[in-house]
């Protein structure tokens, strides 16, 4: 009779314990990409959903960099200021977005394009951004983002899709490895 209750009260109470760590970051059911910060956490976190105008090109946003991964909003950091450096001005266009967002902005795309294949090409579903995970920006105007790709290489930042010039990732293994070849759209299509 015991063992009918206190079995089943210890499973409860392991679950218990689980559950609030794993609420809290500290047992983690995935791969904690930010240290300290659970991988759910961070892509729940919204991006900007405006800024000013940019200074450069008033067409484009010149939104805060919040919400960026703390290497990525470091590294962005980095990069405006070399390019600042060479009288480059860059607007971050769009950066950090939540599930949500991407969600809505592939929606839309998909109501634009007529179907979730041709939306993929320009903006993907939120399981596959990397705006999403707080790694990429969206860089504007075109002449800003024309010196992005060809300087900053070596501060981590490729443009990763042909069809997109405005498109940018961050990732320290650029710095040494290069960057990966473009790939025709987000679909690799």
């Amino acid at each position: 009779m015991i063992v009918r209750v206190v079995i089943p009260l210890v499973v409860l109470l392991v679950a218990g314990v689980a559950g609030g760590l794993g609420a809290t970051g500290r047992l983690r059911f995935v791969p904690d990409p930010v240290p300290g910060r659970p991988l759910a956490i961070l892509e729940g976190v919204p991006g900007p959903d405006g800024g000013p105008a940019c200074s450069v090109d008033g067409r484009y946003l010149n939104e805060p960099a919040t919400g960026l991964h703390p290497e990525v909003l470091a590294a962005w950091q980095r990069l405006v200021d070399a390019a600042g450096g060479k009288g480059v001005r860059l607007c971050l266009n769009d950066g950090k977005r939540s599930t949500g967002q991407q969600q809505a902005e592939f929606d839309a795309s998909v109501r634009q394009l007529g179907s979730p294949e041709l939306a993929a090409k320009y903006v993907l579903p939120p399981e596959k951004s990397m705006h999403v995970k707080g790694r990429a920006v969206d860089i504007q105007p075109q002449d800003s983002a024309i010196w992005v790709e060809r300087n900053a290489r070596s501060l981590g930042w490729c443009r990763r899709y042909d069809n997109e010039y405005w498109h940018f990732e961050y990732d320290p293994s650029y710095v040494d490895s290069g960057c990966p070849a473009l790939l025709p759209s987000a679909t690799g299509s």
